[in-house]
């Protein structure tokens, strides 16, 4: 299975056929039609399955490399983590945000431009990236010990994630909005001076201080720049 270069990647939906149509359905509801196909796994960035396991399929997928997630009620599911299974009884409707929650989780780095055309997919993506990048940098702040070098440190990956954030809403931060950019990653500055600071006063777990600020520090920049762009596309704004 290959990946066409340019086509856009997509959230392949497959499994029982009085299912597929209405969990695409869903997937779809105020996004792009095209992010969200049936059947095919062709430049697809994740595979969701819904109902009784097809083994030969999935393990079609699995070779393809393309992450898997099941909506089912099975206990289990060949190739798929037990992490990455949405338990649902029978008979009753998808818990879609459950649902989108897994999904975001296993995208990857597809995840903001797939969250661009999807906006149910969105908060759970933005939540993945704000939890992702928080646990990063609160390790990275642990472990530098060289003075000054976690500033730049921390705020290049704030930064990443500011953007990657604006492409989760289909928005791009070029130069126009670096000041923009530059303001909500500004939160952060304050947390780790602090941070500095608590060092002298608590020298033996500092390491731990360091890492519970930067990540702190990052969750807020997350949020802030997710209610910023969530005002920049609102129409009318």
């Amino acid at each position: 299975m290959r990946v066409r270069p340019g086509a856009a990647r997509t959230v392949a939906v497959d499994g029982a056929p009085q299912l597929v149509p209405s969990l695409v359905r869903a997937l779809r509801a105020g996004g792009s039609p095209g992010a969200v196909v049936e059947g095919s796994l062709a430049n697809a960035a994740i595979l969701v399955w819904v109902g009784e396991p097809d083994e030969a399929k999935l393990r079609e997928a699995s070779i393809a490399r393309i992450p898997i997630v099941a909506v089912t009620d099975a206990d289990h599911v060949p190739y798929v983590l037990a992490t990455d299974i949405v338990h649902v009884p029978a008979g009753q409707g998808f818990p879609t945000d459950a649902i989108a929650r897994v999904v975001a989780r296993r995208l990857g780095d597809d995840a903001p431009a797939i969250a661009a055309q999807l906006p149910g997919l969105r908060r759970a993506v933005v939540d993945a990236l704000i939890e992702s990048s928080a646990r990063k940098n609160a390790v990275l702040a642990a472990g530098l010990v060289v003075p000054g070098v976690d500033m730049p440190v921390l705020t290049l990956a704030q930064v990443r994630l500011v953007m990657r954030i604006a492409q989760a809403y289909g928005l791009e931060v070029g130069r126009e909005r670096a000041l923009e950019v530059l303001g909500v990653v500004g939160a952060g500055f304050g947390l780790r001076a602090l941070a500095r600071e608590a060092l002298d006063f608590v020298p033996v777990a500092g390491w731990a201080l360091k890492g519970a600020i930067a990540y702190s520090g990052t969750k807020a920049v997350g949020e802030a720049a997710r209610r910023y762009f969530e005002q920049s596309v609102r129409p009318g704004s």
